[in-house]
């Protein structure tokens, strides 16, 4: 664990568990990806250099925040046109939130799910 990242550490008597952030992010980001009406994760290459360089590529457009055992995860997606997109952004928190809880077994306090884009219908071209 050479990197200063946040890890989730689950103990007992046995041992413990560390499980990296990127991993929790993994978990969302997938688990947002399924929703329909979901068109893609969005991220703007300044977000993170890193993901510029293809190495966090699963885990764009989610960025996590720790705290004393609950986490916040901010989710940002492109949605598809033709549906609700308030609806769509509803369904990705909660989706999100049983996602990561089962996953991980740690409480999330919030999902917060930007809609920064919308994705347009491709039409078949006429031949």
């Amino acid at each position: 664990m050479a990197e200063n990242k946040g890890y989730i550490r689950n103990a007992d008597d046995k041992g413990s568990i560390n499980i990296a952030e990127d991993v929790i992010a993994i978990i969302a980001a997938a688990a947002a990806a399924e929703v329909e009406g979901v068109h893609s994760m969005f991220f703007t290459p300044g977000m993170d250099i890193t993901n510029m360089l293809g190495r966090k590529g699963h885990t764009r457009g989610v960025k996590l925040s720790m705290d004393e055992g609950s986490i916040v995860v901010d989710v940002s997606i492109i949605a598809e046109i033709g549906h609700p997109v308030s609806e769509v952004g509803a369904e990705v928190q909660r989706v999100v939130m049983s996602a990561v809880e089962a996953a991980v077994g740690v409480t999330v306090k919030a999902v917060n799910v930007t809609i920064s884009g919308i994705s347009l219908k491709k039409t078949k071209a006429a031949v």
